[in-house]
């Protein structure tokens, strides 16, 4: 069976890992919704609307409001790779949340995560 690519993936599907990943380092799911919506400019029903839609993260970013103006201070490696250097634009937003979600996580300050 073929991998899947990264916009294939389901957010729904990974959402619950990046819950899991932040409040096991004490931080809450508002926290992470924070984040998330800073980049993506979705509110709280458009992020529960992509998730009970089980939507993929290509359509997720497909319709994203709008991310925020200031995405390319998002910098540093994710999965080996330099975020600021993904070519691949969908990839380069997943990096980007993922980023956001890993710093989170290490204990990062919510005002320095949200540039």
């Amino acid at each position: 069976m073929p991998r899947k690519t990264i916009g294939e993936y389901e957010f729904a599907m990974i959402y619950p890992m990046y819950l899991q990943k932040v409040e096991k380092k004490g931080r809450t799911k508002d926290e992470l919704d924070t984040v998330t919506k800073w980049l993506t400019g979705y509110d709280d029903a458009g992020l529960a609307d992509q998730i009970e839609r089980k939507t993929t993260f290509a359509q997720f970013f497909e319709e994203t409001p709008q991310l925020h103006p200031n995405v390319g201070e998002i910098n540093g490696v994710v999965c080996g790779k330099r975020v600021e250097d993904i070519e691949d634009p969908l990839e380069q937003k997943v990096r980007w949340l993922d980023k956001l979600v890993d710093e989170l996580a290490r204990g990062k300050k919510l005002e320095s995560i949200l540039r």
